[in-house]
């Protein structure tokens, strides 16, 4: 019978002898930490394990080496050494509960290996297509025919222990600039022998890979990772992408898609696309590639919502869909679009708090999904012991989570705004067209709020002595920060006269704006209201009193504001103090001295700070007072979403 909400998105799929319950596969995501033996930790299969419960079909790890020379870092799984076998046997049969079947990536760095590993080689021999020097100064050695035969062994035996262990399928990883890849590529591969020259050659070695894994492993499944088109000056285009796929088609069972290289800053954000490029931005590289195979193929590229990802299905762009990021923002992402309740999934806003946490602080981590990597502790809003009465003060998304936790554990929940609607400092972000699946949460928060029977008022500044007077077991005090107003001469006059605005200028649409901006603060916030206001054809210049802009923002994600920033007309001055308003402009202080910036408007992004007045306010109102987010300091949504969830746990 035909799912009645996705049909096609929820159709099963054959494989050989593999049956997926639905079209939705979870890419490949490694672990951001492991044991010292490189092994996988109860908290990493709690993580992978909770994707598979929420519907995906598939879950692959990441970052399977199969020689321990490929590694890149030390968290990557070692797939030639048998003592990884008990945790990834683990893994495997918790996938199995849920009827997710279970997929590793196979993969070497080639020459961007070089890890210092746990005790291995301090400095390992590297090898690559052609003698080099990496972008780490180690030298790179052209790989011999002795070493392509050891390697492709290496490739093959890690299939097969993959097998051995109870993985359903594998996946080797031939894009992205790893091994495989390198020999794919005519911008890496500068061989003139057999492995290197035409593309014939080129795809030697990925299909010797493949040739050797078949014959130690039989008719296993194999899923091979290519990028469509490399995406970097001199790399190799759709066109080239297609012949490869051809050469792969019929030799592996699913053909996945993606795009770029890694190793470049701009097209990591290709690779993962950022908040400023389409959902399904690489959808078209798998769905022409796809017209000329017979080989199923799979895309992938920030998408997040289940009705694109039916279209995509129903139109025959792909077989099969790959997630990442998504299953991060919500693993139950599936089995809420199967089961009617689309309207209540979180979607991915590709902010990269994931990659940002990932790589600095070794965690899973999401803006909007408080559990995440957490999944092993099983705080799952535990019923209330003794249910009590709960009021929240700020209606931000801090405010909201707490608000819905609580009464998700039972608690009676009454939550107070003072603005006319929820969403606090991300009511800014509803008309910036790359910021609406920001602002989408706000959204989905009011759903579950209305679901778990919260109270809300809206318009009603709630004060100490009021609150106090309701009687409550606790107070949750979640009124957000307010905006930095720089001492500045004729700042006053100006915001009175309309010159001077805050951020509360971009909740209208269009924003109550002149034509020329001056925007005082290049921080995250700054630089997100210039592209947003270039985007609307505005003429817009950014004063920041700090040697560089955006230095709050995750590198990631100033990468990709940079790209669009590097090709618009926006104008950031760096180094530059706002000095005074006056009916002509901005007048500023500068390294070539005093200048006047003419603006029709002042926007002001200078920062937020919190409202200790106000907050302190009702420390002795309720017998229990918890603070969450921007009351106690300015910061980021995860902040907010995190402190939420876990203080209405304390209750």
């Amino acid at each position: 019978m035909k799912n009645k909400y996705y049909p096609n998105l929820a159709s099963p799929f054959r494989v050989g002898n593999l049956t997926f319950k639905n079209r939705i596969l979870g890419a490949p995501m490694s672990s951001p930490e492991m044991d010292s033996d490189s092994c996988m930790r109860k908290e990493d299969i709690a993580f992978h394990e909770n994707r598979g419960r929420g519907g995906l079909s598939s879950v692959c790890l990441g970052l399977g080496i199969v020689d321990p020379d490929g590694r890149t870092h030390t968290k990557e799984v070692k797939l030639y050494d048998v003592m990884s076998y008990p945790s990834l046997k683990e893994v495997v049969n918790h996938l199995h509960r849920h009827n997710c079947l279970a997929v590793m990536e196979l993969a070497h760095g080639g020459k961007y290996a070089g890890a210092r590993s746990h005790g291995e080689n301090t400095i390992p021999d590297i090898y690559g297509p052609n003698d080099e020097v990496n972008p780490e100064g180690l030298p790179v050695k052209a790989m011999t025919e002795e070493d392509i035969e050891r390697i492709t062994d290496c490739f093959a035996n890690a299939a097969k222990f993959c097998k051995d262990v109870g993985f359903d399928m594998i996946l080797i990883h031939g894009g992205h600039g790893w091994l495989l890849h390198q020999f794919m590529s005519p911008s890496m591969n500068h061989r003139i022998d057999r492995w290197g020259g035409s593309l014939e050659n080129r795809m030697r070695f990925p299909l010797l890979v493949i040739e050797k894994i078949r014959k130690a492993c039989g008719n296993y499944p194999i899923e091979f990772r290519m990028s469509g088109a490399e995406m970097i000056q001199g790399g190799y285009g759709l066109e080239d992408g297609i012949e490869m796929a051809k050469a792969l088609d019929g030799k592996v069972d699913i053909l996945h898609v993606s795009a770029g290289v890694h190793e470049d800053d701009d097209v990591f954000t290709i690779t993962h696309p950022s908040m400023f490029r389409d959902h399904g931005c690489n959808v078209y590289l798998a769905e022409e590639i796809k017209k000329h195979v017979k080989t199923p193929v799979a895309t992938l590229g920030g998408l997040n919502d289940p009705d694109q990802m039916e279209e995509i299905i129903a139109s025959g762009k792909a077989d099969l869909i790959e997630l990442a990021r998504q299953s991060i923002c919500d693993p139950y992402f599936p089995e809420k679009a199967f089961s009617g309740h689309a309207d209540d999934i979180n979607r991915c806003c590709r902010c990269y708090t994931c990659f940002y946490n990932y790589l600095t602080n070794r965690t899973f981590c999401c803006a909007f999904n408080p559990v995440v990597g957490n999944e092993l502790e099983s705080f799952q809003a535990p019923p209330a012991t003794t249910p009590k009465k709960v009021i929240v003060v700020g209606g931000g998304v801090g405010g909201m989570e707490a608000a819905i936790t609580a009464a998700q554990r039972g608690h009676s929940v009454s939550l107070y705004e003072k603005a006319p609607a929820l969403g606090g400092a991300l009511r800014a972000e509803q008309h910036m067209p790359f910021k609406q699946d920001m602002f989408n949460f706000v959204k989905v928060l009011e759903g579950r709020l209305a679901r778990e029977g919260v109270e809300v008022h809206l318009g009603h500044a709630l004060t100490a002595e009021e609150a106090a007077a309701m009687e409550p077991d606790v107070i949750m005090v979640a009124i957000g920060a307010n905006q930095i107003i720089p001492p500045i001469p004729g700042i006053e006059e100006g915001m009175a006269s309309g010159k001077v605005a805050g951020l509360e200028a971009l909740h209208q649409d269009p924003p109550a704006l002149g034509q020329k901006v001056v925007i005082i603060g290049g921080g995250h916030v700054g630089a997100e209201a210039s592209i947003y206001l270039d985007g609307l054809g505005k003429d817009v210049t950014i004063v920041e009193m700090r040697d560089d802009w955006a230095p709050d923002a995750y590198f990631m994600h100033k990468n990709a504001m940079n790209m669009y920033i590097r090709e618009s007309g926006i104008k950031i001055l760096t180094n530059t103090v706002a000095k005074a308003v006056t009916d002509a402009g901005l007048v500023c202080g500068g390294p070539d001295g005093e200048i006047t910036l003419e603006a029709d408007s002042i926007l002001l992004a200078a920062g937020m700070k919190p409202d200790r007045e106000l907050a302190d306010s009702f420390y002795n109102a309720a017998p229990r007072v918890f603070e969450i987010g921007d009351s106690i300091k300015a910061g980021r949504v995860v902040d907010a979403v995190t402190q939420g969830y876990y203080r209405a746990l304390d209750i």
